[in-house]
């Protein structure tokens, strides 16, 4: 072995030279002279002038979480006459029980807040527990004989 046959395992690979001519050349990739090519003063985004022009919604932005309630569990309407037609006289009327029933749908993996109404007439006495009920409502199952317990 000679020192004039001995080859470096990695190639001498030497930068592009850039800004002589060629594919890189005059302002080698940084842009035109004025506004561009000084050092401090940029465009303005023009991103930021479509966000500008956006409508600022009260409550979306630093106080979000004062305004809008986010963990709020929404209340499940019943109106009187579902109740006429699902259950019998003497029955509970639950929110559990009307989960049971199909009338009201799980909100976040459990039974809902109930609310009923009182659209529809009754001529059932029902128990009502753990609901809350119209004024409307409330009348119309103490006149139809049921109870009512909070």
């Amino acid at each position: 072995m000679q020192l004039n046959t001995i080859s470096p395992r990695t190639k001498n690979k030497k930068n592009a030279p850039v800004g002589r001519g060629g594919k890189r050349g005059k302002t080698s990739g940084r842009g035109g002279k004025g506004q561009t090519a000084r050092a401090g003063h940029k465009i303005r985004p023009e991103v930021r002038d479509l966000i500008k022009k956006l409508p600022k919604r009260r409550g979306h932005g630093k106080n979000r979480a004062r305004s809008v309630k986010v963990n709020r569990i929404a209340v499940a309407a019943v109106n009187l006459a579902a109740l006429e037609a699902n259950f019998k006289a003497g029955e509970t009327v639950s929110p559990a029980a009307l989960l049971a029933k199909g009338l009201v749908r799980r909100v976040k993996g459990r039974a809902p807040i109930v609310k009923i109404l009182g659209t529809g007439e009754i001529t059932k006495a029902f128990g009502i527990i753990g609901c809350t009920l119209s004024t409307a409502a409330r009348a119309a199952v103490t006149a139809a004989g049921g109870t009512i317990h909070a």
